[in-house]
Order: structure tokens, then sequence, then C-alpha cells
């Protein structure tokens, strides 16, 4: 059904958790494909073992490349990108079908709900690291709060079309560790014309909060895409994708009233200030 992109560095108590919910927790059979960075803590021989399909790099490529190469690998029509400190909800991937079957196009980007235990999307602590996750009580309380369909998603798990992943093609690699590189690619996705950018509140993971390929390793994402952008990720969000409203139907362009053009005249003071101190992306 879907081919599932995880990339991972030493983090195998969590990707073994991740890759269980998949398979308990699926309504559909998908294609997995993991990306191994480094992988000294074993995380190369039990992939190895249990026959998944993976990439191997020596040395911690980051996250962009990672999603990348493993998007290469994929055999499906729909990919899907996840962190491997996300447990999947029963029901995450059947929510996905009926949202495909209702667009009937490919243009579209299509993420789940993470639940959390700070604040954030739903905020429910079942544990705040794998050691004390409270798998029984995620599956009794999950369901039971509500959250809506809403505007601008950014963030993994998300689904979109290979053939519209590829048109873009894929993740920016300047941003390297990650930080930065979602919004890019919405923005990338902008530009083609995309403008189903969509959350879905009942495709639910939970998240136990960047706890991937970044440790410790940060690149500056939000001056690298207003290099590139001329706009901050913040307006991006704001005023394009009208991130964490609700979902009422397709983007349309901005409308240009005075706080648009008030916020505009700040990205650019901020663009030329870093154009000014020669920032390198």
């Amino acid at each position: 059904m879907f081919s599932i992109i995880i990339p991972t560095l030493n983090n195998l108590d969590y990707l073994k958790l991740c890759l269980d919910s998949i398979k308990k927790n699926s309504k559909f059979k998908h294609e997995i494909i993991i990306f191994i960075n480094e992988g000294s803590d074993g995380t190369l021989d039990f992939v190895k073992k249990k026959n998944i399909k993976f990439i191997h790099s020596h040395n911690n490529v980051g996250l962009c490349i990672a999603v990348n190469k493993g998007v290469d690998l994929a055999t499906n029509k729909y990919i899907v990108y996840a962190h491997d400190d996300m447990y999947f909800c029963p029901g995450w991937d059947e929510e996905f079908i009926k949202e495909i079957n209702n667009i009937k196009h490919d243009n579209f980007f299509l993420s789940g709900t993470m639940i959390q235990p700070f604040n954030s999307f739903i905020n429910l602590n079942c544990g705040k690291n794998f050691k004390d996750f409270n798998e029984k009580k995620l599956l009794n309380e999950y369901k039971i709060i509500n959250f809506s369909d809403f505007q601008g998603s950014t963030w993994a798990p998300s689904l979109i079309p290979i053939k519209t992943w590829k048109k873009v093609s894929g993740f920016s690699e300047e941003y390297t560790f990650g930080l930065g590189s979602d919004p890019d690619f919405n923005m990338k996705l902008w530009k083609a014309g995309v403008r189903i950018h969509k959350g879905l509140g009942n495709s639910r993971v939970y998240h136990f909060g960047s706890l991937s390929l970044r440790k410790k390793v940060w690149n500056d994402g939000h001056k690298i895409f207003l290099m590139k952008w001329g706009i901050t990720i913040k307006f991006f969000k704001k005023y394009y994708l009208r991130s964490n409203q609700s979902y009422d139907g397709p983007l349309d362009n901005p409308k240009k009233k005075f706080s648009f053009l008030a916020s505009y005249f700040i990205c650019k003071i901020k663009y030329i200030y870093l154009k000014l101190i020669n920032f390198k992306t």
C-alpha cells in the first residue's frame, strides 16, 4: 500500500517500538524502508535479521539525504515519511486511504497528527521515553480526544504521492540535519501549484519528541529558509499555509492586507541583514 521511509541514528529501542506499532496497528500491509545512519547500537544487525529493506551509511548523513535515498527504493505509489520515535495508532493508514479516495488526484500533501507528552497538537502523557511508555493508556485514550483536520501541516508522519515528491525533487539537502526542511518542502510544493496541505486529525501517532537524527547536531534552518525564499518560515506558515487553522478546503493565495504587507516588510529587513553579514547557507 504505502512505502514508509524511516531514517534512524542509533535509536534501536524506539525503532523496534515504531516497527512493532506499524505491524500491529496498520489495516493494510506496507513496505518499510529504513535508512540507517551509523547503526553502531545493533540497528544494522536487527534490520538484517528482520529482512527489512534498508540503506546503511557509516556516517550520519542527516535527515534530508536519508529520506531522499530511502524514497529511491520505494515501489509504491504513495510514500510516508516518519520518525523512528513514533508509535502508530490503530487506524492511522485507514484515515489516509479515505482522504486519498476523496481527493482523487495527486496534487496534495497530507500528514497525521502527533500525540505528545507535552503541549502540542494532542497533549497526552503516555511516557516521555520508551522505558516508561504506557501503551495501554495510549490505546485506551487516543480516540477519546477530539481533534479536527487542520490546514498547513508541515509535520511527519506525512504522506505524498511519489510522483509529486519527485516533481519537486524531495527534501532540499542544504538543510542537512532536517531543521527547516519540512516547510521548505511545503514551499516547493506551493511553487508547483499544490494547494492541499492537510493534517488529518484522526490519523494519529504518539511521538516521543526529537529523538531521531539530530542528537546535538543542528542546522540553522530558519536562516537558510529566509535566504532561499526571501520570507521567514513563520510568515509562510501564517499567510500561505494558514497552519493549524481548521481545514476548510484547498488553500488560496494570501490576501495582501496591512498585516501581510507589514510582516512581509519585516521579512525583507531580516533578509537584507543576513545578506549584509554574508550569512552562508
